[in-house]
């Protein structure tokens, strides 16, 4: 059945299409292995699960407040425009400002699934390959959860922003591997953990927590695949290289920051532009969450070796350079942990005393 009547706004088309230019590597050097990557294999392979079977789709979803996240993070709260509001305009508010969101969601969760699937034949090392095709499955299950979420919980869907979409666009039409990680295993990646991270610690809905917080676990091995395989790659590379890769992260991250503001749902329900400058441009709730949404991204960029100058100034501009001395890996297995202990409480409700053991 197709989806189309669930967008919130006049959808043209529901398809794109553009040349992602491709240059194929295959390798006869099974041998050449690095043992953090296998290991890396080795989880991904343990690690995956049914979104059917470990999720309860049975929970419901509060209509007037899907994701039941606190209304201080609505850009608007307290202004004199959210005061006039009647609950009735509040629930619609809500309802497509999380709708919303989780549409990039899963239009990013769908890139992500395209992005390695060419990983996988672009990549130059078989060890590489071996890992990205977990990660294959792991984007397919993702699509399918926060499709699930999405048209049949909350049942408001939004197309694709022209900023995620720019941004997918050209790390999947770059003939270079490594530039298709860059884009999706580190930028789009980390922008999307952090995001996920604001709905699984701040949602009052077990549902939408257990979602984001499996997601996760996936999401936090990949960054930490792109992570390897870019911090290995890095060094060889010329200074004019990694100028080039350094500029398309200063220039992919304002994007992504400047970009990151909703202003196709304000429009939509007919805000002003007045009010639209009081919601997206002098919200202080905005600017932090965009803040926030940089703290798995700048240790990352910082990991792989693309700390020059002009990154860090970027960084320093956008206030978010202090993001820099956090500890990657330990967020990823923090990560990781809170998605076993959401398993945990799953068993103690169904009455189950014999819990399935942790991945190592």
């Amino acid at each position: 059945m197709t989806t189309q009547h669930l967008y919130a706004m006049p959808v043209e088309q529901t398809g794109w299409e553009f040349d992602g230019a491709t240059e194929i590597n295959f390798t006869w050097e099974y041998d050449d292995e690095r043992a953090a990557l296998l290991a890396l294999y080795d989880k991904g392979k343990k690690q995956q699960w049914d979104a059917a079977e470990r999720i309860n789709w049975n929970q419901d979803v509060d209509w007037a407040n899907p994701m039941s996240l606190p209304d201080e993070g609505i850009p608007i709260f307290g202004t004199d425009t959210w005061n006039k509001m009647n609950e009735d305009n509040r629930a619609e508010l809500r309802r497509h400002l999380q709708g919303a969101t989780l549409s990039q969601f899963l239009h990013g969760e769908q890139g992500a699934l395209i992005a390695t699937s060419k990983i996988v034949a672009t990549v130059p090392d078989a060890d590489s390959k071996f890992y990205a095709a977990t990660q294959v499955m792991d984007e397919a299950r993702h699509v399918e959860a926060f499709s699930r979420l999405l048209h049949e919980k909350v049942q408001l869907a939004y197309p694709i922003t022209p900023g995620l979409k720019s941004l997918l666009e050209q790390g999947l039409s770059d003939r270079r591997w490594d530039m298709t990680y860059l884009t999706m295993q580190i930028l789009i990646e980390g922008l999307a953990l952090a995001a996920f991270q604001r709905q699984r610690d701040h949602s009052g809905n077990d549902l939408v927590q257990a979602v984001n917080a499996y997601v996760m676990q996936d999401e936090a091995r990949h960054v930490a695949f792109g992570r390897l395989a870019l911090r290995d790659y890095y060094p060889e590379l010329t200074e004019s290289e990694r100028d080039e890769r350094e500029e398309f992260v200063v220039e992919a991250c304002y994007h992504m920051r400047d970009r990151f503001n909703q202003i196709e749902v304000w429009e939509n329900l007919g805000f002003s532009r007045e009010q639209l400058v009081e919601a997206v441009e002098n919200s202080e709730q905005m600017n932090q969450f965009r803040q926030r949404l940089f703290t798995r991204i700048v240790p990352t960029v910082k990991d792989i070796g693309l700390w020059g100058n002009r990154v860090r100034k970027a960084y320093a501009d956008m206030n978010v350079i202090q993001f820099s001395e956090i500890d990657a890996e330990a967020l990823l297995d923090a990560d990781n942990k809170v998605a076993e202990e959401f398993d945990a409480q799953q068993f103690v409700s169904d009455g189950l005393t014999d819990q399935p053991a942790a991945a190592e």
